[in-house]
């Protein structure tokens, strides 16, 4: 099988790369530079600094779209809130032209989301992928606006999963910015802790990723999270646990606020989203319980 992979050089990106290479598939990734994308993926990754080094002839199986800028790192000015949407419309519409021109479409694509699609949400509602009781504001639209330039892949007869993550634990991304005030003693709840955080360890997202390119009758959303999601406070006394650290010290949601804007919205609000459609589609998750997701990833 040949897997062309947008964002295969980040942390989910290089965890699906080796998964895909141990069973002997071919993987093209889109990356800005060959050179660097070689040193960090190594073995036999074939980078590509654009979609035009494909010729209509080649036969793709499946495509992954995991580019996008993060989404978190700072304040949501207007000239980053046009980056994050260009580095994902962007490269989601370089993809559709890519399957309109190849002479064999793929059978799938399986794009990034995010369960940021359902809102900012301050209350304790279960979300599964049929819910309609999103929140307005910036995250559900650029999740929206993504989703549905995604599926206009199904229009060149591709079938289309949407992959709403939620936050992924391993050796790298958000826990890796968590980890250094936890170990210093110096972690505690944001805000209220009372938020939800949907969580999925990172072999469970490869998991789910490679499950829904094998799987050829999946079509359409579905939530990227462990069954139980947690609350923040929760979480902060799992983490803590699992350190061995004290965790008290409360970050006030005022302090988010002069830290990070608008975009703090995603720390002091977030989404109890809920798997269903993966779980009736017959995924078994190898992390369920989160004090044993977070040992595997430290």
């Amino acid at each position: 099988m040949k897997v062309l992979i947008t964002g295969g050089t980040g942390f989910i990106g290089q965890a699906l790369c080796r998964s895909l290479l141990e069973d002997g598939c071919e993987v093209l990734v889109l990356t800005r530079s060959v050179s660097r994308a070689a040193a960090k993926l190594g073995g036999p990754v074939r980078p590509i600094e654009g979609l035009g080094a494909i010729s209509r002839d080649e036969s793709i199986d499946a495509i992954v779209n995991l580019a996008g800028a993060p989404i978190v790192d700072r304040r949501w000015t207007d000239s980053r809130k046009r980056l994050l949407r260009s580095s994902r419309l962007d490269t989601t519409q370089d993809l559709l032209r890519l399957i309109e021109r190849l002479d064999r479409r793929p059978e799938v694509l399986v794009s990034g989301s995010a369960v940021g699609y359902y809102g900012s949400q301050d209350n304790d509602h279960l979300l599964t992928e049929e819910s309609d009781d999103f929140v307005p504001g910036f995250p559900h639209q650029l999740c929206a606006d993504w989703e549905a330039a995604a599926l206009q892949a199904e229009k060149l007869g591709v079938r289309v999963c949407l992959l709403r993550t939620g936050i992924v634990l391993g050796k790298g991304g958000a826990l890796a910015k968590m980890l250094p005030a936890f170990r210093l003693g110096m972690g505690g709840p944001i805000a209220s802790g009372r938020q939800w955080m949907a969580w999925v360890q990172l072999a469970d997202e490869v998991g789910i990723i490679r499950y829904l390119i094998e799987q050829k009758t999946l079509r359409g959303a579905f939530n990227a999270c462990a069954p139980e999601a947690a609350t923040n406070a929760e979480f902060t006394r799992a983490l803590a646990k699992v350190l061995k650290r004290p965790a008290f010290m409360r970050v006030p949601e005022i302090a988010m606020k002069l830290l990070l804007g608008e975009a703090s919205e995603l720390l002091v609000s977030g989404q109890r989203a809920y798997p269903r459609r993966l779980l009736d589609a017959g995924y078994q998750f190898r992390y369920t319980e989160l004090e044993q997701a977070l040992r595997a990833s430290l």
